[in-house]
């Protein structure tokens, strides 16, 4: 799994390292954090482009991201795809919990799902919420899921 900034720039080490290394320069510098997961899709054709990422926060002073790509040719509804995006958070996020915990990082995981029944995302909503909750990580679905609906969606677009 490629991991890069915003900028671009590829991250060499492995996740977690680049991870730790984030959080102990920003405690050096005073900033205290919080993490919030989140991947959005788009269907390009015949083509699946994910996003997931990890938004770093400080608080009252910006934040900052990591991101990494995927791409599927696989057929999927939109149900399936949904929980495919809620899949991809959940491994990150289960993957920097025991770090984050060390640091006692508070941690979101969010949902591209609206609340709305009105969207056709909302099909998946009680399905990635239970599942969330039930890993135990705080969950957030659009409005407030911006690390999906905004960061991820930027770069999926």
């Amino acid at each position: 799994m490629t991991w890069k900034k915003f900028s671009g720039e590829v991250l060499h080490a492995p996740i977690l390292a680049e991870v730790e290394q984030i959080i102990e320069k920003e405690y050096q510098l005073g900033n205290r954090l919080k993490v919030c997961i989140g991947t959005d899709s788009q269907v390009k054709g015949k083509v699946i482009d994910f996003a997931t990422v990890i938004v770093f926060l400080r608080e009252k002073k910006g934040g900052f991201m990591f991101i990494n790509q995927e791409r599927c040719t696989q057929k999927m509804g939109i149900k399936q795809r949904m929980l495919a995006e809620v899949q991809k958070s959940i491994d990150c996020a289960y993957a920097l919990c025991p770090l984050l915990d060390l640091y006692q990082i508070g941690l979101e995981v969010h949902a591209d799902i609206n609340t709305s029944p009105n969207f056709k995302s909302n099909a998946a909503l009680r399905e990635a919420m239970g599942y969330i909750l039930g890993m135990g990580f705080v969950f957030k679905a659009k409005p407030e899921a911006f690390a999906s609906s905004y960061c991820a969606n930027k770069m999926v677009q």
